[in-house]
């Protein structure tokens, strides 16, 4: 029985959202249109393992020692079925599944590709445009995979019955077996006249753009279906659906937690002393940022309802504008002089309340220059 833990690289004790996580991250790394076709039976095992995992009960009976997958599992665990060890002893009309031509149109797969998206877009939403390499309908036969729009025969091996019947010998005897037609492929008819654009398939490889909308409040990591957008099949079958990976870019200015986006602005020392207006550039456009008076290094302003839209809804977060005061490394004599005589003035008394143990001023708050000296210490 295959490891369907060890294949979704989970422990047996996974959450079901450690387990969802586990399962985009293979199948995204496995996805033929990504690793390439000669992983397919890889990502059908991903495939395998999530459909297992996924689902409470078949967990439930997978963790029991029976893998739902298995059709053994459905006959008790016996390890065989009955129906197909009579079909082989008495004809495909004995019991076990019954046996058909394979019918030509098939419902293609799913697609995976990814796209781009800056801050604003994630902020207010939008359209983002995803280029995707998958089968798309044959236009010269419109799907059918003949040409001129003929129909397919019967074919003339197995009279539309997709299988032919063999005698094999073993040693039981001679025994009835089945197995699909080789002229026809299983299909029971044959196309005489196939597409020369798609060689009967109905369908042809494609290089297209694909339109993607994107939701307001959107999250890094986000995944969009994108439904009948994917991998057209056989026979110009329906197409899959296409699923989308957004990420989202670092911005220059704010980083993004949550609904809320952060940002920082330095300022001049004398605007943290005398309080000021600066202005901040927005997704909103311009804003003005009031500078209270006394402002501290590391002090917060919020700029309410100009964050992130919450998703399925009109609200938004926050902007949190973060205050660094800058402080002057060098003075003119003027300057000099003018500092000097505001620390005279302010800081009177307290050389010797720096030099205890004491906080500079009771209550723990320092004053502005107390503060500039440690910060140059």
């Amino acid at each position: 029985m295959a490891d369907y833990y060890e294949v979704l690289g989970v422990s047996r004790g996974a959450s079901e959202a450690e387990i969802k996580k586990a399962y985009r991250k293979m199948s995204r790394k496995y996805h033929p249109d990504i690793a390439g076709p000669e992983f397919e039976d890889k990502f059908k095992e991903v495939n395998s393992a999530y459909e297992v995992l996924s689902d409470p009960e078949k967990k439930r009976m997978y963790d029991a020692g029976v893998d739902p997958n298995d059709p053994a599992a459905s006959a008790g665990g016996s390890g065989f079925d009955m129906g197909d060890i009579f079909g082989q002893f008495f004809g495909s009309g004995f019991g076990g599944a019954s046996q058909g031509p394979i019918p030509r149109t098939q419902p293609g797969r799913d697609a995976l590709a990814d796209v781009s998206i800056d801050l604003k877009t994630a902020v207010f939403g939008g359209t983002a445009h995803a280029r995707i390499s998958t089968f798309g309908l044959c236009q010269t036969c419109g799907g059918s995979g003949a040409e001129h729009g003929e129909q397919p025969v019967t074919c003339p091996v197995c009279q539309g019955r997709g299988f032919v019947q063999k005698v094999a010998r073993t040693l039981l005897g001679q025994m009835m077996t089945t197995a699909p037609c080789e002229r026809c492929e299983g299909h029971g008819s044959i196309i005489e006249h196939p597409c020369p654009e798609c060689q009967g398939h109905g369908r042809v490889r494609v290089r297209r753009d694909v339109g993607v909308t994107i939701p307001a409040g959107i999250g890094d990591g986000a995944r969009l279906r994108l439904g009948s957008q994917g991998e057209v099949g056989e026979g110009g079958g329906a197409a899959g659906d296409l699923y989308i990976d957004v990420s989202i870019k670092p911005d220059e200015l704010y980083t993004r937690d949550g609904d809320d986006l952060h940002c920082w602005i330095n300022i001049p020392m004398t605007w943290a002393v005398l309080g000021h207006e600066a202005q901040l550039e927005t997704f909103d456009g311009p804003q003005q940022v009031e500078v209270p008076a006394g402002c501290q290094p590391g002090d917060v302003v919020d700029l309410k309802g100009l964050g992130v839209t919450r998703m399925g809804t009109q609200e938004r977060g926050d902007i949190l504008v973060h205050v660094l005061v800058s402080i002057p490394t060098k003075l003119s004599e003027q300057e000099d002089e003018l500092i000097r005589r505001f620390a005279d003035s302010h800081d009177s008394g307290r050389q010797e309340l720096a030099q205890s143990s004491k906080p500079l001023v009771s209550g723990g708050r320092k004053g502005l220059f107390g503060k500039l000296k440690g910060m140059f210490s």
